[in-house]
């Protein structure tokens, strides 16, 4: 065998690194519980009955929605109980302490006392007495404790600093308990707090596509994708560095997690990427800014794509078209570097004779039918988004039966219904508290401080507002789920910028951007910390590498605040193709200058040049256009010269 050989296959003896053991320390969906034996089979037949009644739900129910949301958070809080638990590392098979099964049993039982006298609770109205503002207490309390043991602290932090400033500052009631009995009922009893939107979208919509991603991934076509990444780009210059920035892109945008989809697929990729020359660092940097970029990566975006439809109010399709231009630049920023190193280091491609035929993988495009099926029923609005993501995955078990390698059996449908229960838990927790948070907000009155106070502290200056918005998304998203995150921005910074004359779709498409990029900025990266365990190396350097690769993700938003052509709004098609094709060019100066190398070494006056041309190519004005590519030509014609006379 060959050395080309392994680096094909992906050299497993490199890739030592432990993949569950990285998933348990960089993403807390991992650390469940160990059930074996018949009371494994009870706690995967609990989720799998959790997601055929979801996709029964959102498909024929026709009950109170009262009666929806709080039987689907009472399945939450069962389920978050019996699989994960209260603290990291506890190994002990079969084993269920008894403050859990009392805090299940308590805090389902909290919802489902609404879920059962919803009629009469909504007759109501204020009229709450005390045992009632406990059961509201005890069922507030449990979905805080899930969120805690599924998705992690900092996003409590953010939800008890406004429960606080509510108790103590916001509410005007003299008697404490008036306070809290206020707070209690807005938070659990109406749809201002947990039953809000966020809650509402993942019990409709988002859960159902998670069980189609379940479903979608059990066709291997993951595996496809990788093999497609190979054969469009593996025999090019750092081949490896440019497979895993195409089948990263293809798998995060089903998988909606930056941190699992850096490793499942970064240990296939890094190890390659290593092989062929990178250094470790880049190469964990490569595969992170990837997988992070594919929530925004249409036509699937993760999950918050479709909380964003229910907010801005448009049709989802208006959400994916919308994003196909940032996402393009987004790639297009990470291959050009990827390029550029991969030239400046003097690395080759993959062998031909190593890379995947065409010719047998175009056997197995019809993979792809359940995903191209469900744009098409969604954009064209032929039926709702859940019955489309219902039919995709009958689609994906149909497509499925062509493949003798990875048929969905019945077992595999049983495992796929399970994955896709065990992975709502965490997106409808964080939504949950995400609702505790805008509810606090909305109820005290806080959101329009927030408003004026930034505005006044921009004093007019959308620029100021916007580098403040950007912050507190970075802030907010460490170690927040991007749906989560999502929701707070979209309920308390969002406003600010529409305020302050943003198309509304722009404000919440920036907080979109900056909450999903704090999964690749220091110091907090998790995807990217994920990436160098994998590639075993210095975490700080990949995290510094990752967002200097996703560039783009940090200058793009700010353009299409002002100048919303680029999100395709009030345009023309002759000026999306111009936006389109300028934007790319200043994508390319942007990305020599930082990797400092085009056909030769850059000089720094030189980078300048070609930084200061990208940026003013990316702006959609046509002064600004003229004047970058002046500069980025100059650079170009200089570098030619140079290399010219090197090679002389």
């Amino acid at each position: 065998m060959s050395n080309e050989k392994d680096i094909n296959i992906s050299a497993n003896a490199d890739a030592a690194a432990d993949v569950e053991s990285i998933m348990k320390k960089y993403d807390r969906e991992s650390n469940t519980r160990v059930w074996t034996g018949t009371p494994a089979l009870v706690v995967k037949s609990i989720t799998v009955l959790f997601s055929l009644w979801c996709i029964y739900v959102t498909l024929f129910a026709t009950f109170l929605e009262e009666i929806r949301l709080t039987s689907f958070l009472a399945l939450i809080i069962m389920m978050g109980f019996l699989i994960y638990p209260a603290k990291k590392g506890e190994l002990k098979e079969n084993y269920m302490p008894w403050y859990d099964i009392i805090g299940m049993i308590l805090g389902s039982g909290a919802f489902l006392y609404f879920t059962f006298n919803a009629e009469s609770i909504i007759q109501q109205g204020t009229r709450f007495k005390s045992w009632q503002i406990v059961i509201g207490i005890i069922g507030v309390l449990a979905l805080i404790e899930i969120t805690r043991r599924c998705v992690g602290i900092p996003i409590l932090c953010v939800a008890g600093f406004f429960l606080i400033y509510a108790l103590f500052f916001g509410l005007t009631n003299p008697s404490f308990f008036g306070r809290v009995k206020y707070l209690i009922r807005n938070l659990f009893y109406t749809k201002e707090g947990i039953f809000s939107t966020p809650v509402n979208v993942c019990s409709k919509y988002i859960v159902v596509f998670i069980i189609f991603g379940a479903f979608l991934e059990r066709t291997g076509i993951s595996n496809f994708f990788i093999s497609l990444a190979n054969c469009l780009a593996g025999k090019y210059a750092g081949g490896p560095a440019k497979v895993s920035v195409i089948s990263s892109a293809l798998c995060g945008m089903v998988s909606g997690s930056s941190v699992g989809n850096t490793v499942t697929t970064g240990s296939v990729t890094i190890p390659m990427m290593k092989k062929t020359g990178y250094k470790p660092e880049f190469a964990g940097a490569i595969e992170a800014a990837a997988s992070t970029g594919g929530q925004i990566m249409p036509p699937i975006m993760g999950a918050a794509a479709f909380l964003m439809a229910d907010f801005v109010g448009i049709p989802y399709s208006g959400i994916i078209s919308r994003a196909i231009l940032p996402a393009v630049l987004y790639f297009a920023g990470i291959f050009i570097s990827v390029h550029l190193e991969a030239k400046k280091l003097g690395l080759k491609g993959i062998p031909k004779e190593n890379l995947p035929k065409f010719s047998n993988l175009i056997k197995k495009i019809y993979l792809l039918l359940p995903l191209v099926m469900l744009v098409i029923w969604v954009s064209g609005n032929y039926m709702t988004m859940q019955k489309a993501a219902s039919l995709a995955i009958v689609l994906s078990v149909v497509v499925s039966l062509f493949d003798k390698d990875n048929r969905i059996s019945p077992k595999k449908i049983f495992e796929a219904l399970e994955a896709g229960g065990r992975g709502a838990i965490t997106v409808a927790a964080a939504c949950g508290v995400a609702g505790i948070i805008s509810g606090s907000i909305t109820m005290t009155g806080l959101a329009n401080e927030l408003i004026n106070g930034i505005i006044n502290i921009a004093n007019g200056r959308l620029i100021v507002a916007l580098f403040l918005t950007m912050i507190c998304c970075i802030v907010l998203g460490m170690g927040v789920p991007t749906t989560a995150n999502y929701c707070i921005m979209a309920a308390t910074c969002a406003p600010i910028l529409v305020r302050m004359g943003v198309p509304t779709i722009a404000a919440h498409f920036f907080v979109f951007y900056f909450g999903i990029v704090a999964d690749i900025t220091p110091p907090v990266a998790l995807a990217a910390y994920a990436g160098s365990a994998i590639a075993k190396s210095n975490p700080m350097k990949t995290a510094f590498n990752a967002t200097k690769l996703a560039i783009a993700v940090f200058i793009v938003p700010y353009v299409f605040c002002f100048s919303p052509a680029m999100l395709l709004i009030d345009t023309t098609p002759l000026k999306v193709v111009q936006i389109a094709i300028t934007s790319l060019i200043g994508i390319f100066g942007i990305s020599a200058a930082l990797e400092g190398y085009l056909m030769t070494t850059i000089g720094l006056i030189f980078r300048v040049f070609l930084l200061v041309g990208g940026i003013l190519l990316i702006d959609p004005s046509h002064l600004s256009d003229l004047i970058g590519l002046i500069l980025i030509v100059i650079t170009i014609v200089w570098q030619f010269i140079v290399s010219k006379h090197n090679k002389a």
